[in-house]
């Protein structure tokens, strides 16, 4: 099962995911995220300043504006589950 990312604010979508059988981490920092296969942010923080340094190898869902069960939905597409 792969392994999900989510940042930490983000708790009705690590909630789901979880329900769902998908092993989550929570992001706090650059380091959490390293060994993720796909990471879910609020793209608050995303780009800074316009510098933007990838810290995973794997995908990234921005949240901002998607409902819990559309980021689910994402998931489940890019790894066909």
């Amino acid at each position: 099962m792969p392994r999900i990312g989510v940042e930490h604010s983000l708790t009705n979508v690590e909630e789901a995911l979880k329900s769902m059988g998908y092993e989550v981490v929570q992001i706090r920092s650059e380091e959490d995220a390293k060994n993720c296969d796909c990471c879910i942010l609020t793209g608050q923080d995303s780009n800074v300043m316009g510098i933007s340094t990838p810290v995973t190898e794997g995908s990234v869902i921005e949240a901002s504006g998607l409902s819990a069960e559309e980021i689910c939905q994402q998931v489940q597409h890019r790894f066909n589950q």
